[in-house]
């Protein structure tokens, strides 16, 4: 199966707050989306950790 389970971590505080999926094949770099982060409160960017 090519989707696979992703982990978004906040670029500020370090936290993982999100989990997605994302095609290996059609996106084999690293996954980046600015979402909400409740530990600080604003929307930041939160960048695919391994």
């Amino acid at each position: 199966m090519a989707r696979e389970m992703i982990t978004l971590a906040c670029t500020e505080c370090k936290r993982r707050n999100y989990t997605t999926t994302k095609d290996k094949r059609l996106t084999p770099e690293r996954l980046e989306k600015k979402k909400f982060c409740r530990f600080e409160r604003k929307h930041t960017v939160h960048r695919e950790i391994k």
